[in-house]
């Protein structure tokens, strides 16, 4: 069965990113749901992050400000380690079978979490290119974002540039620190061409690795909470420390290993793998 029409497939490696809808059932939809409304209920008696994670540092998120009375769980690194629901979709939804029908049979998978804003939370994630923290032999990775709430223009959706995936990798780096963020010229020259990409609850908005994105914090107050899972074709070989490993990490997902390895012309710094719970303390310092 075709995922994919050869038109979306087309705007997709045009744009760089491609919404479709019902990317998941009724059924998997409620199940996240439901898993990520009791850790946001557990994240109330914790007043710092928490939760280890196979490196060590900490898998549950909590944005400054937190408190019991207004929870502001914003990141859970790798729920698939701790959910059988999770694991399920991160292997089964149909997500899965749309990415392999625009990188081919052959996948693996990279990394997962969980990204919300709760109403009124101050989260703003800067403009930024995913492949530069994860940068492997070949470009070939798409970030898969599951709306596991509506997305709408108030509540800090995804904004990304078309066709910035097929210009340069930009240097994340500045002044000899990973801050995680191009620089400030660079979004100024692209600020004109945003898109924000909204979704109903089961969309799911694939992104290429090298696309120019960010979002703005929740103004509204609903929550906007995704869902994030990164696959790739199966001959790219990673070059730098996974910065969100687990148990799960370069799993074959769809088809067969190959032996072989396939290589770009890739000119990128390598990043510096978090030290904190996740990259918004690296983002912090940009």
């Amino acid at each position: 069965m075709t995922e994919l029409t050869q038109e979306q497939k087309d705007r997709f490696w045009r744009d760089g990113f491609l919404v479709v809808e019902d990317a998941v059932t009724p059924e998997q939809l409620a199940g996240l749901r439901s898993v990520f409304e009791g850790w946001v209920e557990e994240s109330r008696q914790h007043d710092d992050d928490y939760g280890d994670t196979l490196d060590g540092r900490k898998r549950f998120d909590l944005e400054p400000g937190h408190s019991a009375e207004k929870p502001a769980l914003r990141r859970v690194q790798s729920p698939e380690e701790v959910s059988e629901v999770y694991e399920d979709i991160m292997r089964n939804a149909r997500t899965v079978d749309i990415v392999a029908e625009l990188l081919g049979p052959n996948l693996r998978f990279h990394h997962g979490k969980v990204n919300s804003k709760l109403p009124g939370a101050a989260t703003k994630v800067k403009f930024h290119q995913d492949f530069p923290f994860q940068v492997m032999t070949n470009t070939d990775l798409i970030t898969c974002l599951l709306c596991v709430d509506e997305v709408t223009l108030e509540n800090g959706p995804l904004e990304v540039v078309p066709g910035t995936h097929s210009g340069p990798l930009y240097s994340h780096w500045h002044n000899g620190v990973f801050t995680g963020t191009v620089a400030d010229e660079v979004y100024e020259e692209h600020k004109d061409n945003i898109v924000k990409c909204i979704g109903k609850p089961g969309s799911v908005c694939l992104m290429h690795s090298s696309l120019l994105h960010g979002s703005a914090p929740n103004l509204s107050d609903k929550s906007r909470t995704l869902y994030i899972t990164t696959y790739y074709a199966e001959d790219a070989i990673e070059l730098n420390e996974n910065h969100l490993p687990s148990r799960f990490t370069y799993e074959l997902i769809r088809g067969e290993e190959t032996g072989r390895v396939r290589c770009m012309e890739i000119d990128v710094q390598l990043p510096e793998k978090p030290k904190d719970t996740s990259f918004f303390a690296q983002q912090a310092m940009g």
